[in-house]
Order: C-alpha cells, then structure tokens, then sequence
C-alpha cells in the first residue's frame, strides 16, 4: 500500500481534486504538482519516482508526465530515451491503470502530459487511449486554442465526465481535437537543472515563444552528473522537493510568478513522496 503523504480524501460531494475550494476554479487558474517521468519506478539511477502510478494517484497527484518511445517489435511504450535504457510496458497498460483509477474516483480531474520521442503519428496515441478506455473521460475544447480565461472549472469537467485533459509535446493534430498540443496551450522552463537554487525561470521551450495566451509548466527537477550522465540527485530531494527555502519549489515558483504575473499550472518534480510537495501545492493554490 502506498503510505499517506499528508493529503485527505474527501467525500466526493463536497470536494474537487481533494478540496471544495478547487471546485469553481478554472483548470488554467490550479497549480497542480505533476509527477516527472511517472512510469519510471524504483531504485536505479534512470528512474524518477518511489512508487506506483496508482500510488502516485492516490497520494494527490493529479498531473501524470510520460516519456514514449517505440519498441523493438514498434509498440508504444515508455521508454526512457531508449527503450534499452527503461522500458515501463506500453502507453496502453498505463492509460489503463490510469482509466481504472478514474472509473473508483469520480470526483477528480487528471492531467497527462505524454512525450513523444520518437515523434510517431498521433494515432498511435488516439488508438492507445481507445483501447484503454480511457477515451471516454477526455475534454475537448469547443475551439483551439482556448484563451486562459475560457478554461472549464473542475467542476464543470467532472459535472460533465470529461475528467482527463490530455496534452502530447509533438505531433498532436486537429483531426483528433482531445489530444492537445503541449506548445500551443503551455511553455515550460529549462530542464536537466544542475543548479541546486534553480535561479532561473526563461522561457525554454517552446523556441522564441511568448507567455502571452499560454499556462505554463516549472521543471522542478534536479539532476546531478555521474560520469558525464545527468540522473536525478536523490540525496538533495528533501531540499528540492521543500515547500520553501532556497532551491524549493515555493522560490523558484516565485521567481516565476514575479517574472509572469501568475502562478504556474504545473511543476514536474522527481520523488514526489520525498520533501513537502503537497504543502508546496495548498500554497502556491492559496491556501494554508
């Protein structure tokens, strides 16, 4: 079982994402802490996080990032940057996972973000998601891109079961409208941050953008390099993943906030069970 990290599960009528307060909030107005690499599990030095996708899910997290690659027979998995390297099984048994998870709690929204790395044809996702049934729960704006304000409330996406927001980095599509391009709706921060006081908050990706029109995305991770490789820095993870102090998540987001005007939508961090990630959340959403 995965332990309690703080966070209480509320009865669903009076809660959305754990907290009634959340509940006439507009999806690009939370800030929501999302697991970096989330099918990347255990102890080596190329996985990022302690437990389970479903644990991860019934600790609080409510934003799921993924890396996908092909495999050797062309099927698509979660590979970290090689399938040789880590290889987590197919897109598919994690969308599952993740279906099987919505289907036991009504109440809650969740956001993916899955990588395309070997930049394959969005179908290869739309036929993942089909296949999982997961699918069914996905939001589809009414027009793209939606300005920030045009944004659904939680309650409005639970009310009407469109409870997954789905975002893909590359390839995404018009002719499959609920697969929704990353670039045009977030910019995100430098990744691979060796910096232990993550100084900076530019604009990284995508290329020569403006933070005019688009949430964004803080890259909260920190990596230390072993024999020229970056992997994550576990031994920094109760400063990094810390609600404030220098190098936490509560600086660098306002160091964000002070350059943007506006808190971010998402801040992907390793080891989400070490530190005070949810404390980090409560306040960056504005609460105690």
């Amino acid at each position: 079982m995965c332990p309690n990290f703080g966070r209480k599960k509320l009865q669903a009528m009076t809660a959305c994402n754990g907290l009634p307060e959340l509940c006439t909030r507009v999806f690009s107005n939370i800030t929501q802490i999302g697991a970096h690499d989330s099918a990347f599990v255990g102890p080596l030095v190329q996985d990022n996080q302690d437990v389970s996708v479903t644990d991860q899910l019934n600790a609080g997290i409510r934003f799921l990032q993924a890396q996908s690659h092909l495999d050797a027979l062309g099927t698509l998995s979660l590979c970290h940057t090689t399938c040789i390297e880590k290889d987590a099984g197919s897109v598919e048994s994690y969308l599952s996972t993740i279906k099987t998870w919505l289907d036991a709690n009504p109440h809650e929204v969740l956001t993916i973000l899955l990588v395309n790395g070997d930049n394959v044809n969005v179908s290869m996702f739309d036929t993942a998601y089909t296949s999982s049934g997961l699918k069914s729960y996905a939001y589809t704006p009414p027009s793209s891109p939606l300005t920030l304000d045009a944004w659904p409330t939680l309650q409005e996406l639970i009310t009407a079961g469109t409870r997954l927001v789905a975002f893909l980095d590359a390839g995404a599509d018009a002719s499959i409208p609920y697969i929704l391009d990353e670039f045009t709706y977030f910019f995100e921060t430098p990744y691979d941050t060796t910096d232990p006081t993550f100084p900076q908050c530019t604009i990284d990706r995508p290329p020569g953008a403006t933070a005019d029109g688009r949430m964004y995305i803080v890259n909260h991770f920190l990596d230390v390099s072993i024999g020229g490789i970056d992997v994550p820095d576990r031994e920094a993870l109760n400063t990094t993943n810390a609600a404030t102090g220098t190098g936490s998540i509560g600086a660098q987001a306002d160091l964000c906030i002070g350059l943007y005007g506006r808190a971010p939508v998402g801040v992907l961090v390793d080891f989400f069970d070490q530190g005070d990630v949810f404390a980090a959340q409560n306040m960056l959403n504005g609460f105690s």
